[in-house]
């Protein structure tokens, strides 16, 4: 079965780096700037991983999470933050993403739900 790993995140630097990453592992990888460009791409299939950062420019990450999951497709849906966990909390509006991984973000950290 062919997966696919979708990469939500605003920093170049981070999203090249979770490509090559993932990659090196065999992962095929998409990287959208922010939530505009991943909603103009094909939608994710049943399977797919989608790493989201919650603090995106524009639209929020928690939102692009809450279209995701209103699919109603077997996806892995992995939120990523490098903000305090005050602001983690108010940017989830009470909702709990299936994980949540704090940036930097460690390789085994990540690999353990691929």
């Amino acid at each position: 079965m062919h997966v696919t790993i979708h990469i939500v995140e605003d920093d170049p630097g981070v999203g090249d780096a979770l490509s090559l990453l993932l990659q090196q592992l065999g992962h095929e990888t998409i990287v959208y700037a922010d939530a505009e460009a991943f909603f103009r791409h094909t939608p994710p299939v049943d399977g797919d991983t989608v790493i989201v950062d919650l603090c995106l420019p524009g639209m929020p990450g928690m939102q692009v999470i809450r279209w995701l999951k209103s699919l109603n497709l077997q996806l892995k849906i992995i939120a990523i933050s490098g903000q305090p966990q005050a602001s983690i909390r108010r940017m989830l509006q009470g909702e709990t993403p299936d994980i949540l991984l704090r940036k930097p973000l460690r390789e085994e950290a990540l690999t353990k739900y691929l």
